[in-house]
């Protein structure tokens, strides 16, 4: 199997505007979710993100979050384990934030390099 990076895309302004029992019903499908993917060997690692960061260029620092000028950000993300790019967003369009349309998921391959 094949290791995917699933990118969780959310408005912030949605995010922000839940209402704290609606978040916590989310968490507690996420984790159901996430207990799913591992017993079915596909869960490798995920984390959420803070909403404060910073954008970098060679030459400085070009914005010193938080985010808020965004709409939509970058909320977490999860490494999965997949047979190929299909099965992958697969996996991804049965997330719970994806089936409530909280958010939506960028799916991408983890590029394997040789040792060579």
């Amino acid at each position: 199997m094949d290791k995917f990076l699933l990118l969780i895309r959310e408005d912030m302004d949605k995010l922000k505007a839940l209402p704290e029992e609606d978040f916590q019903a989310c968490i507690r499908l996420m984790s159901v979710w996430v207990e799913e993917l591992a017993q079915n060997g596909n869960y490798v690692s995920a984390e959420p993100l803070q909403t404060i960061g910073r954008y970098v260029s060679k030459e400085n620092v070009l914005s010193d979050g938080p985010f808020i000028e965004a709409k939509e950000a970058i909320s977490g993300y999860f490494i999965i384990r997949a047979e190929n790019l299909e099965q992958a967003a697969s996996i991804a369009q049965n997330c719970p934030r994806i089936l409530n349309n909280i958010g939506v998921m960028e799916v991408r391959q983890i590029m394997e390099l040789s040792d060579d």
